[in-house]
């Protein structure tokens, strides 16, 4: 009961932050970042509001830049501190969300930090994984996104 409970939370809260982000913006853009580490191993958040492993990353605000959210996000979100210049990889229309959502993928070579961070409100976990082992809860799009990085598939516009 309480398991059942507690995915119909995380339901209502994905669909308030879908509905409470179409009320504030026309569009809405985020940012994901790739981040790899010294062994090869690609950073994956899990979050508390949605299911799956993801690349870290959030929504741009108002009067923020795409750099400057991304950079933002990876640290909150796993003490990730971007050192050198991000690469953008890709800008993907993300009707997953809403057909007003795209997501751009920066790819970050020169970063300093942890690459973890402890469980909040908004952060289940962090990891490293190997792109050959990655967790079976790992997100479709995430996958696809990391295929097309390592040229395994070509470069969808649709996230």
């Amino acid at each position: 009961m309480l398991v059942l409970l507690n995915k119909m939370l995380k339901a209502l809260r994905k669909k308030l932050f879908v509905i409470w982000a179409l009320v504030t913006r026309s569009m809405t853009l985020g940012v994901r970042g790739i981040v790899f580490n010294n062994n090869g191993e690609v950073l994956l958040v899990r979050h508390t509001y949605v299911e799956g492993w993801h690349l870290p990353g959030g929504g741009v605000e108002r009067g923020e830049t795409m750099r400057d959210a991304m950079q933002k996000e990876l640290r909150e979100e796993a003490n990730v501190q971007v050192l050198g210049e991000p690469r953008l990889f890709a800008i993907y229309r993300n009707i997953l969300t809403s057909r007003f959502d795209h997501v751009a993928v920066f790819v970050v070579d020169d970063w300093s930090g942890e690459g973890a961070r402890e469980a909040n409100f908004e952060i289940a976990e962090t990891g490293f994984f190997p792109l050959s082992d990655l967790p079976t809860e790992t997100t479709e799009p995430t996958v696809a996104r990391l295929l097309e990085y390592s040229n395994s598939q070509p470069v969808r516009d649709h996230w």
